[in-house]
């Protein structure tokens, strides 16, 4: 196995994996982490799936030699519905823990019946997230929305960049349905990047909804799994956690990572 040593790589196309992150460190104090985000490929909805899911594992190649994680969390709806399976696959010897959508929680503590996921057009397609519903939610109405533009102005948003209520409530819009007197009242956030804009949906929605945020789940799930490698890092000094970018990134995105406590990397 991965020695326990090894930081904890958690992974995403953009900002979005940040919640995980956060979640991640309160949970792990003892732990280093390094936050790979694939801004040479973002956003991910505008590939095509074959070649996205050949980059992802071609990055990953590079990733796990040099970065040889204890652990890689896939903090992203569409890279590990895509991409985890043949992740897996290629690397044995690595845990891999994955972002699902939440459905199964949803399905659980939904009244009306009536719950939406709000996900990326790649989550929306893919067989895992309808097989998800067939397992979990075949006694609720699930009404998958595929948000092209919203992880985008999610990134906007958290750097600083000015982002209009109309342009968030199309895409959420279609999130809410009335049927035969009954209501939506769960949305799954099915993609990390979201949960940054949870506050502003809570006030364009045009009734109260319970929003499901995956974080503290995938971050549990990361310490149960690391916990099977036994010893922690031995942390002292600075803050030793830092930020890597695939591609390019704003000024406003390196000052987040920061802000985030994470010293910024030259780019994979």
């Amino acid at each position: 196995m991965t020695e326990a040593a090894g930081p904890v790589l958690v992974f995403d196309s953009g900002i979005g994996g940040l919640t995980v992150l956060r979640e991640a460190r309160m949970l792990m104090p003892e732990r280093r982490f390094v936050y790979v985000a694939d801004t040479a490929a973002f956003p991910y909805g505008d590939w095509d799936e074959e070649a996205l899911l050949a980059h992802i594992l071609a990055l990953f190649e590079r990733l796990i030699e040099d970065i040889r994680p204890v652990c890689v969390i896939i903090a992203c709806n569409t890279a590990f519905t895509l991409a985890g399976a043949a992740l897996r696959a290629r690397f044995t010897e690595m845990d891999f823990v994955g972002t699902v959508p939440a459905i199964k929680p949803a399905a659980e503590r939904t009244v009306s019946g009536l719950i939406s996921v709000l996900a990326t057009p790649v989550t929306v397609k893919r067989d895992y997230t309808r097989t998800l519903i067939e397992s979990f939610a075949s006694h609720c109405h699930a009404r998958l929305v595929g948000s092209r533009y919203l992880a985008a102005l999610a990134e906007d948003y958290i750097c600083g960049i000015e982002v209009s209520d109309k342009a968030l409530w199309d895409e959420i819009a279609p999130c809410f349905v009335e049927e035969e007197g009954r209501r939506t009242d769960i949305v799954v956030l099915a993609c990390t990047h979201y949960p940054f804009l949870a506050n502003r949906f809570r006030k364009l929605a045009p009734w109260p909804v319970d929003w499901i945020n995956p974080a503290e789940a995938i971050a549990l799930q990361a310490r149960r799994v690391i916990g099977r490698h036994g010893g922690a890092d031995a942390i002292s000094g600075p803050n030793p956690d830092f930020a890597v970018f695939t591609g390019n990134a704003s000024p406003a995105m390196k000052r987040l990572m920061q802000g985030f406590g994470l010293s910024v990397a030259p780019p994979a």
